[in-house]
């Protein structure tokens, strides 16, 4: 499983590297958004832990990057922060993230995460969620039913 860590802090990736390394993943990294979105893209990794406060682009204008684009949509995205304001989860999951994350995090808290979003990602969130959308009766429908 290929896992895409996208993080300006040299020690974050390289700490979240090894963790994800020595239970078996190959790990792509980008130190910056723009990288991030270009190896997500040409790579399609299995999951993207992705900071929101980034050089230039920010780990946000990122997610929503990676959400319009149909190669990547569907790929789980774990959102970092060093600061775990409400307002910044509740807008990460808002936009698309599938969890985030508050630094410093342990191990457990990594596979925890990594694992209750792999058995979700068995059918990929967004794609169940436009599925039931869509199944949905439309507005003017809504009025029949009981």
């Amino acid at each position: 499983m290929r896992v895409l860590v996208v993080d300006d802090s040299t020690t974050v990736v390289t700490l979240l590297g090894r963790m994800l390394r020595q239970n078996g993943y190959v790990v792509l990294e980008a130190f910056d958004a723009e990288k991030g979105i270009e190896l997500a893209l040409a790579e399609r990794p299995d999951l993207v832990f992705l900071d929101i406060v980034l050089p230039g682009m920010s780990g946000f204008a990122a997610l929503r990057q990676l959400r319009r684009q149909p190669a990547t949509r569907d790929i789980p995205i774990i959102m970092m922060s060093g600061n775990e304001q409400a307002t910044e989860q509740f807008y990460a999951q808002r936009i698309g993230a599938d969890d985030f994350m508050k630094k410093p995090f342990s191990r457990s808290e990594v596979f925890m995460r990594i694992e209750n979003l792999l058995d979700v990602s068995l059918l990929p969130r967004r794609h169940y969620m436009h599925a039931s959308a869509q199944s949905v009766a439309p507005e003017s429908e809504s009025s029949t039913l009981p």
